[in-house]
């Protein structure tokens, strides 16, 4: 597991803080901050270096309550938070003046600093903000988890290799297809 797997911009607070364990709430922190660039027409976070993006972020969100601080397993890096000269934060009405409410609060859900307080992306598709949106009966959750444990020294071509005979295996028509490629 490592820091570097999103766009600095768009990297969730525990990313930015060296934190062991991460789960689908950075994918959801950074679909926050893409919504936000939408609302807004300009990023939300566009931090110059990690330091600097954790700044931006408490300045938005408010510096947090230590019990918020419980996720962060790295003692520097929750030492440096703790550092930083106390703000309130800003509320998303006021960046966003012109957003409807229900997409405000769809924000301030994904935008939560304590990953496991964030809003989980099952939630967030029946928020009344994207509840229209979203038909459960056409886009079932996965009944078991996806194991993608493949081995990092094997070659890309072999897995794309792999990948395809998979597809194959599931979709034969798409054999056809593919001979087009």
């Amino acid at each position: 597991m490592t820091e570097y797997v999103v766009t600095r911009w768009y990297r969730a607070p525990e990313l930015l803080l060296c934190c062991d364990n991460y789960g689908t709430s950075i994918d959801v922190w950074s679909v926050g901050c893409i919504f936000a660039e939408i609302l807004g027409r300009k990023p939300l976070f566009p931090g110059t270096e990690c330091l600097n993006q954790l700044k931006l972020i408490l300045n938005i969100l408010g510096s947090q309550p230590e019990a918020d601080l419980h996720f962060i397993d790295n003692p520097r890096a929750k030492g440096f938070i703790r550092s930083l000269p106390f703000t309130r934060g800003a509320h998303f009405s006021s960046l966003f003046p012109h957003a409807d409410p229900l997409a405000i609060d769809l924000l301030q859900r994904m935008l939560i600093f304590d990953p496991s307080k964030r809003i989980t992306v099952t939630e967030a598709l029946y928020h009344p903000y994207l509840s229209s949106l979203y038909d459960p009966t056409c886009n079932l959750p996965a009944q078991f988890p996806l194991n993608l444990d493949i081995d990092e020294n094997m070659a890309e071509p072999l897995i794309r290799e792999m990948m395809l005979r998979e597809i194959f295996h599931y979709h034969p028509e798409a054999a056809y297809i593919n001979t087009f490629y």
